[in-house]
């Protein structure tokens, strides 16, 4: 099937509700551009640099989500343009974020990925932690941030059991969260699953799926 049959077949699939994030990591131009003739205006990138070049090429009502692990001292490259940064796993990360976006007069959304796969591959912050930075003063002092939601990536294994425990464990730390609403924290998104599992993570909850390989084929 084409990328335009993909996306339409997945899209047929969602509840209104789910958003579709296509997952274009590594993938050229032109096909994300087939995407985005087909309606997709939402792209997920793991390489600044990647995202970079491509924002500069592409139309410019294109949303941008950094779904990949960031390092801080790239921050600086996204921060004109990004929409919504899916990986903030510790708040030396979300206080760089907030000095760049500062310059450039911009609040961005931002989601704190919570560890809940057993791989130690995965990076996330633990649900403690994102309480903390919550209940902080330090936080409530960042005015161009906006935490928006939880991200987390499951383990890599065919025990449906073991992913669905892993999504409610997101889905019930965003429930947890969600009581401590502030001026820069208003918690609506929960952005887990991905392929191989993304009907069973909307089913546990999630609000934003990261789609990839089921829409543009599987990466060389």
């Amino acid at each position: 099937m084409s990328i335009q049959q993909n996306l339409n077949h997945i899209k047929s699939t969602l509840p209104e509700h789910v958003t579709l994030v296509a997952v274009s990591k590594t993938k050229p131009v032109t096909d994300l551009m087939e995407a985005y003739n087909a309606g997709q205006r939402i792209f997920g990138e793991n390489k600044i640099q990647e995202m970079a070049e491509k924002h500069e090429v592409m139309p410019k009502d294109i949303e941008w989500h950094m779904i990949g692990h960031v390092q801080r001292n790239k921050v600086k490259y996204m921060v004109p343009f990004v929409s919504l940064i899916h990986g903030v796993d510790n708040f030396k990360l979300l206080k760089e974020i907030n000095k760049q976006a500062k310059k450039h007069g911009r609040i961005i959304d931002c989601l704190f990925q919570i560890k809940i796969a057993s791989e130690d591959s995965k990076f996330g912050m633990a649900p403690s932690e994102a309480l903390d930075i919550l209940k902080s003063e330090v936080f409530s002092e960042l005015k161009n941030i906006r935490i928006i939601g939880l991200m987390g990536m499951a383990t890599f294994t065919d025990d449906e059991n073991q992913v669905k425990k892993e999504f409610n464990l997101l889905k019930s730390t965003f429930n947890d969260l969600k009581q401590q609403q502030t001026v820069n924290c208003k918690l609506q998104t929960v952005s887990m699953g991905m392929s191989g599992d993304y009907q069973l993570a909307i089913d546990c909850g999630s609000t934003m799926i990261r789609v990839g390989s089921s829409i543009f084929g599987i990466r060389s």
